[in-house]
């Protein structure tokens, strides 16, 4: 299942990495590449990914109670892990709410308030957080060696799409308020 999930993953960070550049491009107005199907499909593997996250973290509290302790602090990175999953999955029904809505077929947008800026403001956060807690078992699990030199590749460029998608949100809230 280990296996399995780290797969999954790759496809959700490819996945991910193509929403926030169409995403990006189509709330600064640069842009307006359909990407219903692709985000679908993405939704639909994060499900996934959050089922097995879920199945996963029940095994280790199980674990836990049977060994009698469950050593939180030294398991922070973990926890941390685990909250921010949480957390990407609460955020998203924010971003789907403010972005996803179709009136008899035809996509219509609400107004982009300050709330909304915030929720996802925030759920870039929780990716970063994510990802950057994730990155080192997502390369162990594929047997990459050299892993500090490539990890820092990788969240260096993961940065730059998740601070490109929080300039394009700050964009687009000026954008409903001139």
């Amino acid at each position: 299942m280990r296996r399995f999930n780290a797969c999954l993953t790759a496809a959700i960070m490819i996945l991910f990495l193509l929403h926030t550049v169409l995403g990006s491009f189509q709330l600064i107005g640069a842009g307006n590449l359909p990407s219903k199907a692709l985000s679908h499909t993405l939704l639909t593997l994060m499900l996934v990914h959050m089922v097995i996250g879920i199945i996963l973290t029940a095994k280790t509290i199980k674990t836990q109670r049977l060994a009698g302790a469950a050593y939180f602090k030294e398991n922070r990175l973990f926890w941390a892990r685990r909250i921010s999953g949480f957390a990407i999955m609460l955020f998203m029904i924010f971003h789907v709410s403010a972005f996803g809505t179709e009136v008899d077929g035809t996509y219509r947008l609400k107004s982009f308030t300050a709330f909304k800026l915030v929720t996802q403001i925030l759920l870039v956060l929780s990716v970063a957080v994510h990802v950057i807690s994730n990155v080192k078992p997502a390369l162990i699990s594929f047997g990459i060696k050299g892993l500090k030199k490539r990890s820092y590749d990788i969240l260096f460029v993961l940065s730059l799409f998740l601070v490109i998608a929080a300039i394009a949100f700050v964009i687009y809230y000026i954008r409903w308020r001139i």
